[in-house]
C-alpha cells in the first residue's frame, strides 16, 4: 500500500488584491499563512449544506488552534449575498470566528476550479495545495489530513505555532433585545405573539398589541435540554406554531422538534436527538429518529407538517405516536412537480395552509409550491422556475421572480410571502397567481411609514393577528407591524424588557464584555463607588427598562458596602450612580456588573442591550484623601 503524502506540489493561488475582507482588520495573503495548515471554505450564506459544515469547522479550529487557519471564501449565489454588509450579518448570525473574503466575482472560486458549495481546499505550511473535497461531513476527513500535515512538516520545523489573532466582527456589534428573530406564531385567543429569538436561543412570548414581555422560554445558552422555561435550552430555533395550550418549535440546529407546555411551563423533546441525519428518508419515532434542519412547522389533523430544509423535503410527525417520516419530496434538490414522492424541493423554509393544501416557501429555487394534504394529489409550482432563476419581478405565474423567500402566510384567500433577499413582502392571488409587492421598497433599511415606502432587512416570517401583520425583520432584530387600515408600517416596542435578562441573572451567568480598568489608589474610610455609563450620540437610555448594577469584591474586608445592597435596578438613572462603601487598608479587585438598555433617539424601537463586567484593582492606603472608586464604560451605537 502506497504511503500517503501530505505535502502538496502545486502552489496555492494567492487572493487577488482589492477584495473586501471581514473578521480581520487587514487583507490576508498566502505568505501571511506560511507555517500553518490552511483550509479554504468556499460557501454562500443561503446554503443549508454550508450551514451544516460550520460545527465541523469549529471543531477543527478548536482541536488545532495554533496549527490550522480557516479562511472563508464567500462566493455568492444570490445577488443580495454579494453585499459585504450582508455577509457580515451572516458571519454574526452563524458565529464565525475566522477571516472571510468577499469573492463576489468568483475570482478565487475560478482560480481553484471550484464548482459546488461547499467546497474545501487544504493547503500545506509551504503554501501548496494538498487536496480538495466537496460536501458535508468533513470533520473526520480533515482531522486525518491535518494530523498528517503536522506529522509531515513538524520534524522539518516548518509548523509555526505562533497564534494568529483576528479582529472579529462580533467585537464591534452591540447586542439587541432580539437577535436574528426567525419565525413568529400567534395565540389569537390570548392575544400573544410567540417569537423564536434565534441567536439568543430562546422563545419570547409577548402580548399584543402592547408588546409586554410575558414569558422567556429557554435560558439563552446553546444546548438541547428539557425542563422548565428557565432550564430549557435550544440551538437557533426557527419555526414555531401554537395549538391551544401547546406550542411546537423547530429547534433547527439541534435537528429536533420541541414541545412547549404553556400550562406546566415546561419544554420537552418530541423528535430528534441533536444529531443531524446522515442519510435521506430515514423514518423513526421520537428521540430515536434523526432529523435534518427542521425549519418551519404547521399543525393539521393531529400531525405536525415540517419544512425539513436539510433533505429538501416536507415531513410529518404524528403527535400521538411520534412517528416521523417524509411526506413529500424525493430528497433531490430541484424544482419538480408531480406525485408527492417524486416531486423535488430546494431547501423548503416556510409552510402554511388553507386547510386543504400546504403552501411552501421553497427558498433555493425562489419559489412557492402547493402540496396537497391528500396523498393522491400532485405537487404544483405557483411561482418559481429553477435553482438559478431569481430576481424581483412582479407579474403573473411564470413571469414572477422572487429571491430566496423564507416565510409564507395564507390569509383571506391570498399568500403573503417574506421575499427575504428582496427585503419585501409579496402578495400572491391564488386564483389568478398574480404576485405584487405588498410592503417594502426593496432597499435594505429600517424605515417605518407608508407600505410601499417602508424598508426591511431580510424579513423571514409573518402572521396576522388583531387586524395587523406582524413580521420578523431578521437582520434589523425587530418585529415590524403593518396595519392595513392605515396602510402604515410600524415597529413593535417591547415593554417589561427587564425580564429579558432575568434568566441569566438567576443562573449567575455572564455573557457580556469583560473590562479591566487601571488600578486606583484611594483612602481609608467611608466613600463611594461611582459608576458612569457614556451613551453614544443619537441614543438614550430606555425609559421602559431598568439600569442594573451589581457589586462584588474579592476581599470584603478591604471594601464593604454601607447599604448592604449588592445589586439594584434603577429606573432612569442619573450618572454617576453612587454606591456607598467603606474602605479598609489593603488591596483588592472591585467587580461591577452592569446591564444597560439604550435606544436610538427618534427610533425608540431600535434598542440595544449591553452587559459589562468591570474589574477595578483598588489599593487602599491611609495617606490618600480620595475616597471614590471611579468606574466608567462607553456604549457603542448599532452597526
Amino acid at each position: 500500500m502506497a504511503q500517503v503524502v501530505y505535502a502538496g506540489k502545486v502552489n496555492a493561488p494567492d487572493f487577488p488584491e482589492n477584495l473586501e475582507w471581514l473578521n480581520t482588520d487587514h487583507p490576508i495573503s498566502m505568505k501571511d499563512l506560511r507555517g500553518k495548515a490552511v483550509l479554504l471554505d468556499f460557501w454562500t450564506f443561503c446554503c443549508i449544506n454550508c450551514m451544516h459544515v460550520i460545527p465541523d469547522l469549529q471543531k477543527l479550529e478548536a482541536k488545532y488552534p495554533n496549527e490550522l487557519v480557516v479562511i472563508g471564501v464567500h462566493s455568492a449565489k444570490f445577488t443580495t449575498e454579494q453585499g459585504t454588509e450582508n455577509i457580515r450579518e451572516a458571519i454574526l448570525r452563524y458565529g464565525l470566528e475566522h477571516p472571510v473574503v468577499n469573492d463576489r466575482d468568483f475570482e478565487v472560486w475560478n482560480s481553484y476550479a471550484v464548482n459546488a458549495w461547499p467546497t474545501f481546499i487544504i493547503i500545506d505550511p509551504e503554501g501548496k495545495v494538498v487536496g480538495k473535497h466537496s460536501g458535508e461531513g468533513i470533520f473526520s476527513l480533515f482531522d486525518q489530513v491535518i494530523t498528517g500535515i503536522i506529522k509531515e512538516f513538524d520534524p522539518k520545523g516548518k509548523i509555526d505555532r505562533t497564534p494568529l489573532r483576528f479582529a472579529l466582527e462580533k467585537s464591534k456589534a452591540a447586542d439587541s433585545f432580539l437577535s436574528y428573530p426567525g419565525k413568529v406564531a400567534v395565540d389569537q385567543t390570548q392575544k400573544l405573539l410567540f417569537i423564536t429569538d434565534s441567536n439568543h436561543h430562546r422563545v419570547l412570548v409577548v402580548s399584543i398589541p402592547d408588546g409586554a414581555v410575558v414569558e422567556i422560554i429557554g435560558q439563552g445558552g446553546v444546548g438541547l435540554k428539557d425542563g422548565s422555561f428557565e432550564e430549557a435550552q435550544f440551538n437557533r430555533p426557527q419555526g414555531i406554531v401554537v395549538d391551544g395550550q401547546t406550542a411546537y418549535v423547530a429547534d433547527t440546529e439541534n435537528h429536533a422538534v420541541r414541545k412547549i407546555d404553556l400550562v406546566a411551563k415546561t419544554v420537552t423533546t418530541l423528535a430528534g436527538n441533536g444529531t443531524q441525519a446522515p442519510q435521506f428518508n430515514i423514518t423513526g419515532t421520537g428521540k430515536a429518529v434523526q432529523l435534518n434542519s427542521p425549519w418551519d412547522l404547521l399543525v393539521q389533523n393531529g400531525k405536525l407538517y415540517i419544512a425539513m430544509a436539510g433533505p429538501h423535503q416536507i415531513w410529518t410527525l404524528d403527535l400521538k405516536t411520534l412517528e416521523a417520516r417524509p411526506y413529500a419530496g424525493s430528497g433531490r434538490e430541484d424544482i419538480v412537480d408531480g406525485p408527492l414522492r417524486d416531486a423535488a424541493f430546494a431547501q423548503p423554509s416556510g409552510i402554511t395552509t388553507d386547510g386543504s393544501t400546504l403552501y411552501v416557501a421553497d427558498s433555493e429555487v425562489s419559489g412557492v409550491r402547493a402540496v396537497p394534504l391528500q396523498a393522491s394529489g400532485d405537487v404544483e409550482t405557483i411561482v418559481g422556475k429553477g435553482l438559478f432563476d431569481f430576481g424581483d419581478v412582479d407579474g403573473t405565474g411564470k413571469e414572477v421572480r422572487l429571491q430566496h423567500p423564507i416565510g409564507i402566510l395564507y390569509h383571506d384567500g391570498a399568500l403573503y410571502v417574506a421575499d427575504t433577499y428582496n427585503n419585501k413582502i409579496k402578495k400572491i392571488n391564488l386564483r389568478t397567481r398574480k404576485a405584487e409587492t405588498f410592503l417594502g421598497t426593496g432597499k435594505t433599511g429600517m424605515e417605518d411609514g407608508n407600505a410601499l415606502r417602508s424598508s426591511f432587512n431580510e424579513p423571514n416570517d409573518l402572521v396576522f393577528a388583531g387586524g395587523k401583520f406582524y413580521i420578523t425583520d431578521t437582520n434589523n432584530h425587530l418585529i415590524r407591524i403593518y396595519d392595513p387600515a392605515s396602510r402604515q408600517v410600524g415597529t413593535l416596542q417591547f415593554k417589561n424588557v427587564g425580564k429579558l435578562m432575568t434568566a441569566a441573572k438567576k443562573k449567575g451567568e455572564f455573557r457580556g464584555e469583560l473590562v479591566r480598568i487601571p488600578e486606583q489608589e484611594i483612602g481609608v474610610g467611608d466613600g463611594m463607588i461611582d459608576v458612569t455609563v457614556k451613551i453614544p450620540e443619537g441614543y438614550k437610555l430606555n425609559a421602559e427598562a431598568p439600569f442594573y448594577v451589581g457589586y462584588g469584591s474579592a476581599d470584603s474586608g478591604v471594601v464593604r458596602l454601607i447599604s448592604k445592597v449588592h445589586e439594584q435596578n434603577i429606573q432612569n438613572p442619573k450618572f454617576p450612580v453612587s454606591i456607598p462603601a467603606t474602605f479598609g487598608t489593603g488591596k483588592t479587585d472591585v467587580d461591577i456588573d452592569l446591564v444597560v438598555y439604550y435606544c436610538a433617539e427618534g427610533k425608540e424601537s431600535l434598542c440595544l442591550i449591553k452587559q459589562f463586567r468591570v474589574s477595578v484593582p483598588v489599593q487602599v492606603v491611609q495617606a490618600n484623601g480620595t475616597k471614590n472608586v471611579r468606574v466608567e464604560v462607553a456604549l457603542q451605537p448599532a452597526m
